[in-house]
This record gives C-alpha cells, structure tokens and sequence, in this order.
C-alpha cells in the first residue's frame, strides 16, 4: 500500500515542518481525529472532507481531555506509531503512571499519600496536595493540616530544592525550571539548559526502560540536603518550548519514518 502519515496534536505551522521533513503524504489534525480500525488496517477522517483515508503511520503528540480511548484504539491497530502506544496508554493516568515510574527510580524519596473522594488526609509537615491528569502546573496546590480531597488526590511532602528536568529526545538534556512563584516550569522566563547530571540521566533512562516510552521527561527537585526526589514523568513533554528540543524531535522522527 502507498505511505500515508497521520500526524496528530501538532498546531499548523508545526504540522507543515515536521511534514516538510517526511518523504510520504501527511494527513494532520491539531486534535484527535475520527478513527477506525478495519480488518487490521487503520483510517483516519480527512481533515476536508466526510471521508476517511489510510493511513500507515501515526506521529502523536499532546494531551487531550479524552485521548486514552484513542490511544487504545491506535495499540490495538499495533501499526507503526510514534510514540509507542501502548506505552502512552500506559502512563496517560497522573498516579498510576507515577505509581509505575517509583519501581524503577533510584529518588523515591519519602512515601507519597492518596486519597479518594472525600477522604481525608492527614499532612505531619508542608505537602502537595495534586490530583486530575494534567500537566504545567495545573491542579496542584501547597498545604499543611487535613486535606479533604475533591477527587482522587494523590499527596507528597513539599520539598524545597532547584525544579529540573531531564529529557530524552535524542541525547539527554537537562532544563532548570523557573517561575515566580512555587510552580516550575519548561515555560517560566530563564528556563534553560545546564549540563546533565550524570545520576538523573541514569534515572530517567532506567524510567524509560521500564515503561517503554520512546520520549520521556522526568521532572525532579534537587534538594541541597537531601538530593533528587522524582516528582512526575511526563510521557509526551512540550518539545517546541525550545528549539533545541524541537530540533531533536524532528531528526528523530525523520529518522524513524526514514528507518522502516
């Protein structure tokens, strides 16, 4: 069959580059396309048109509200996707794909808590109270006393230290954070690359190993006391905040479109 390429959660001007790059037909959508999954082929509706094309690859990128389905949909495809699916599908959940990451770090650190709804959580010093599926920031919150969770709640001790993270695109690369206030992030003014702790480079790759995530990006805080303490993985990390990483991002994928 000819090559089309589905590219999924990438803005317009992001879409045309990455196509620019591959040498087959790309069809993109900013958000998740209707799909279907037919006698072991897959095909996505036309982003002009009612119909739907094949399509033979799958380039994924983003988080949507409701995109688990989907990405199960695209594993049990189990055609060429990159990301690997099933692994997205596995760490597409906050807690559990944490859950997963503290088998294999060596910076647990103290033990986390949770809560489900209405249950009440007893902090003995300043915690982190986080809960929902989204990443940058959102629904967390800095407490010390009870919290009584509006959700599943997942708690942790507020540890203070230098908010970085290590990616694996290509090469590793290490991000120290910045932000006005308690929140970190890739997108605070001064975020910027510093060279790469050897130890969180062995940690993150031990993560990636066993999750089976083809892009990851772990987010620590380094303590001046008491070292590195694994706060999240991030399964799809923001790439086009810094053009390095967008860099790597389109040299792998051209690399693995180029490698079939």
């Amino acid at each position: 069959m000819d090559e089309r390429i589905l590219l999924v959660g990438f803005d317009a001007p992001d879409a045309a580059t990455l196509a620019a790059r591959l040498p087959f037909e790309c069809v993109a959508h900013d958000m998740l396309p209707k799909i279907v999954v037919e006698r072991g082929q897959l095909f996505a509706r036309s982003p002009d048109s009612a119909r739907y094309l094949r399509v033979s690859r799958v380039v994924f990128h983003g988080i949507f509200e409701h995109d688990l389905d989907f990405l199960a949909g695209l594993a049990l495809w189990g055609g060429p996707c990159f990301p690997n699916p099933v692994a997205m599908m596995d760490c597409r959940l906050r807690v559990p794909c944490l859950v997963r990451a503290l088998r294999h770090t060596r910076f647990a650190g103290a033990p986390r808590g949770f809560a489900t709804t209405y249950g009440e959580y007893a902090a003995d010093g300043e915690s982190v109270a986080k809960w929902g599926n989204w990443h940058c920031g959102e629904n967390k919150e800095r407490f010390t006393g009870t919290w009584v969770a509006k959700e599943p709640t997942l708690f942790e001790p507020f540890v203070e230290g230098e908010a970085v993270r290590l990616v694996i695109v290509d090469e590793p690369r290490q991000i120290r954070m910045t932000g006005p206030g308690w929140l970190k992030s890739v997108h605070g003014a001064g975020a910027e690359f510093v060279p790469a702790d050897p130890a969180l480079v062995e940690d993150t790759r031990a993560i990636q190993r066993g999750l089976g995530l083809d892009v990851i990006a772990n987010d620590y805080i380094v303590s001046p006391t008491s070292g590195p303490y694994l706060l999240e993985v991030n399964h799809i990390p923001s790439l086009t905040c810094l053009p390095e990483l967008w860099a790597d991002y389109l040299r792998v994928v051209t690399r693995w479109v180029g490698g079939r």
